[in-house]
């Protein structure tokens, strides 16, 4: 890619507002923005043509190099007000970045339509639940104890690991499916973001250490340019969605992710069927 050219500034301006409407996304949400930096990225490395091998992994992993500040801002931010699940973090920590690094030995091997398909089916899953409001979903009154609760935090670590994600869908889903209100559920899956993205960023990298068909600014699956772009907006905008999401009802709350994330799901279906 030709630095200075108008491809490189068209490029440019899309991150930045993308970062932006990423910093809104994860202090609203609870999310890293990885929902929508990974298909940003996965479009903008299409259009400088990174092969197609090469685009979703790059995707994800710059995604979750991205997600560090962002999801550091949005726990610090819910944690003020005091809506974080600290001892649930703390059961959660080794579970969750041994999952993230398993998922990224598989981001070595697998196909892009690996990535995809997971994508597809939790956020698809979680927008049903957030938008159908019915309480019929919930699996418990509660979350389990035990080897239950570690295991389901492995899941959130493996699954956010090949999608690119802070944790904050698959978080989402599973503590409001055991009787947590929403808000709590979203300032806990910031701080999940951050178990996730620090070892899931390291993980890329290695997972693509040496691989052809890299931009010459990657460092193994993360993009330097991408990480540069997209870090500065995400941190200035994160306060403010955080202040939204303290302003809007629970349901209002669960309309806003569900629609958001089934509008992720068409595009990366899209992507799947005609790949």
């Amino acid at each position: 890619m030709a630095f200075l050219s108008a491809e490189f500034y068209t490029i440019a301006a899309i991150l930045l507002v993308a970062g932006a409407l990423t910093g809104v996304l994860a202090g609203a949400f609870g999310v890293g923005g990885g929902a929508l930096i990974v298909p940003v990225l996965y479009e903008v490395f299409g259009a400088v043509d990174v092969p197609e091998d090469t685009r979703m992994p790059l995707a994800v992993g710059t995604s979750l190099a991205i997600i560090i500040p962002t999801s550091v801002r949005s726990w610090r931010g819910h944690r003020t007000r005091g809506a974080v699940d600290d001892a649930l973090l703390k059961v959660w920590a080794l579970p969750i970045v041994l999952g993230v690094l398993v998922g990224a030995v598989v981001a070595r091997v697998a196909p892009a339509e690996v990535f995809q398909a997971v994508f597809i089916g939790v956020a698809g899953v979680n927008a049903i639940k957030l938008v159908s409001g019915t309480k019929r979903w919930n699996l418990a009154t509660d979350l389990p104890t035990g080897i239950g609760l570690r295991v389901y935090g492995w899941i959130i670590g493996l699954l956010s690991s090949l999608m690119g994600i802070g944790g904050g869908q698959i978080t989402n889903m599973i503590m409001t499916l055991h009787g947590r209100p929403i808000h709590q559920a979203v300032a806990t899956s910031a701080g999940v973001g951050i178990l996730i993205s620090v070892p899931g960023a390291i993980g890329y990298v290695l997972a693509g250490w040496g691989q052809p068909g890299l931009p010459v600014d990657a460092i193994g699956f993360v993009s330097l340019l991408g990480l540069a772009l997209f870090v500065p907006t995400t941190i200035l905008t994160a306060g403010l969605g955080v202040r939204i999401a303290h302003g809007l009802s629970a349901r209002t709350l669960e309309l806003a992710f569900g629609a958001f994330l089934f509008i992720v799901c068409l595009r990366f279906l899209y992507a799947l069927l005609n790949g």
